[in-house]
């Protein structure tokens, strides 16, 4: 039989599972949306005739939300309270998620695209600093595991609504909506558990990127590979001989990864005294595959396989390096360090795509994998440019 665990204090350390239930409602809901919502969107202003130029314009509207929302969402969480914060945001999302069908002229989708993104971040920022804080610190990463492999599903389960219900009519809107509003229940449930923010945060909120920078830069590179990697991989696949569904169950193997990979790699990450180690071994793992894809892309077999370990380290930058940062900071710092890490991503996000995108127009198909490389090894060198620093300092 398991013996309890206890914490510096002498108190059993227990995983609160209202609190879990709700951050990875509000995150999953996060995931659907935004999987469901991406290509929805873009379907369905193609088929109004708007070019792909204004498309990608109305696109870009969501990483310029999460990075303005970023720094604004810890002071509401301060005035209004964690989970109210939340019940608020899970509502101006659904709103704006339904009123799409109802916008006509193009120029109403800029403004509705800010709230449902402005909304969705601040979900993503405060399901993350509720995680963070109600989490057992030598169970952490499990429990973090836990609350990545729900985003995982929830980015997964957006693409495969999108796939069997199309994009006509009212019905794709009112369900993506729906899927939204049903986060608000575990939210409220466990409202009374939600972290309280008493204190202002010590520090100005673009500090916090620089206070734990192993753990910002970590979910930028997850970013801008993530995105990056799913937007242009289908270019990069088919232009290697594959056909488009070939491309797309590869991307599938790499959800896949995504998805199992989370909570071993947390749970691993428990047993150590510091996580830098393992996040620079990750980014080492994904700049050698990286570089190896070119060699291997001519054997559907081989890259299936290793995309499957890519996927997981890919992810398991934003775990582990989730559970680095809560492991660091708390209270009100670590909810403004929660929301720098979060506008990091949407940072990322952006400058993912626009490289990735400019490295194949330069060096041709093969500047995919370069740039991807790229993304890891400035990850590899900042850890070992802190490792010889605190050298330098020891």
């Amino acid at each position: 039989m398991p013996q309890p665990q206890y914490d510096s204090n002498g108190h059993v350390e227990e995983i609160h599972w209202p609190s879990l239930v709700a951050a990875i409602s509000a995150i999953s809901a996060v995931g659907i949306a935004i999987g469901l919502g991406l290509p929805l969107l873009s379907i369905i202003l193609e088929k109004r005739g708007i070019s792909s130029t204004l498309i990608g314009l109305n696109s870009a509207m969501a990483g310029v939300a999460a990075m303005i929302a970023a720094p604004i969402t810890t002071r509401l969480a301060h005035s209004f309270g964690v989970a109210n914060t939340m019940l608020w945001a899970v509502l101006v999302s659904a709103i704006s998620a339904l009123g799409f069908y109802y916008a006509e002229a193009f120029w109403m989708w800029f403004p509705l695209r800010f709230a449902f993104h402005g909304a969705t971040t601040t979900l993503f920022i405060l399901s993350e600093f509720w995680i963070n804080a109600t989490a057992p610190p030598r169970r952490r990463g499990l429990v973090l595991g836990i609350y990545a492999t729900g985003l995982a599903v929830g980015f997964a389960m957006g693409p495969l609504l999108f796939s069997a219900i199309g994009s006509d009519g009212i019905r794709p809107f009112l369900i993506g909506s729906a899927a939204i509003l049903l986060a608000a229940v575990p939210i409220y449930i466990a409202r009374r558990e939600s972290p309280v923010l008493d204190e202002k945060p010590e520090r100005h909120f673009l500090r916090y990127i620089w206070l734990v920078p192993t753990a910002t830069a970590a979910v930028f590179v997850f970013g801008a590979v993530e995105a990056g990697g799913l937007a242009l991989f289908p270019i990069y696949a088919v232009r290697e001989g594959f056909t488009e569904s070939q491309a797309a169950l590869l991307l599938t193997v790499m959800g896949i990864g995504n998805m199992i990979f989370q909570i071993p790699l947390g749970m691993y990450s428990d047993r150590l005294r510091d996580r830098r180690p393992l996040l620079a071994a990750m980014a080492v793992t994904g700049m050698v595959g990286s570089l190896l894809l070119p060699f291997l892309i001519e054997d559907w077999v081989l890259t299936a396989v290793v995309l499957l370990f890519w996927g997981g380290c890919v992810s398991g930058l934003y775990t582990v390096g989730l559970a680095h940062l809560g492991s660091r900071l708390t209270g009100a710092d670590l909810a403004a360090a929660n929301a720098a890490f979060v506008f990091c991503y949407a940072v990322g996000t952006v400058a993912g795509p626009q490289a990735i995108g400019a490295a194949i127009d330069i060096t041709g198909n093969s500047g995919f994998a370069l740039a991807l490389a790229g993304f890891f090894g400035l990850y590899v060198l900042l850890s070992l440019g802190r490792l010889v620093f605190k050298a330098k300092r020891t």
